[in-house]
């Protein structure tokens, strides 16, 4: 299995799992599962690495070697991705803390008036509590997963014969 992988269909396939995941993402969000501040951070590289993919695949279409850094690319920026969703889900998990923003508490409000305001028009989703679990995971564990197998996928596709 692993001799059929060219760099064009390393890339072909990360193109795909990448935009699926993303939309993946969306659709959860439009069903009402509002994401936090890590969850919108971790977005960032599928906005980065599906329009990378899909350029790659087109280099690759052309010439393999040329996929190859690209490839290599992807690798790194999906291997942050999964680190990323490493750390998220292990302040989901209570593991470590995560960043006051999204874990802590409201600022204090100087009058009651400030704080009724406030409770009206700030809608703070905590990064440490988890809005779904499938399989066990949360969604940042199941990007950790992800990234790091689309960041496998391209690592094997820079080194694969064309």
């Amino acid at each position: 299995m692993l001799r059929e992988i060219t760099p064009l269909r390393a890339a072909l396939a990360i193109l795909i799992i990448a935009f699926a995941t993303i939309t993946g993402a969306w659709i959860f969000e439009a069903f009402g599962y509002l994401p936090c501040e890590l969850c919108l951070k971790q977005r960032w590289a599928y906005y980065a690495g599906v329009p990378l993919a899909a350029l790659v695949t087109l280099v690759g279409a052309r010439d393999c070697n040329l996929a190859r850094p690209g490839l290599r690319l992807l690798s790194l920026l999906f291997l942050g991705s999964a680190m990323f969703g490493v750390y998220h889900a292990g302040v989901e998990w209570g593991f470590w803390p995560g960043p006051t923003g999204c874990t802590g508490a409201m600022s204090s409000a100087k009058s009651v008036d400030d704080f009724l305001s406030q409770l009206q028009t700030t809608q703070v989703v905590q990064c440490d509590k988890v809005a779904i679990r499938i399989i066990g995971l949360s969604l940042a564990g199941w990007n950790a997963v992800i990234s790091a197998a689309l960041s496998a996928l391209a690592l094997i596709g820079a080194r694969a014969k064309a």
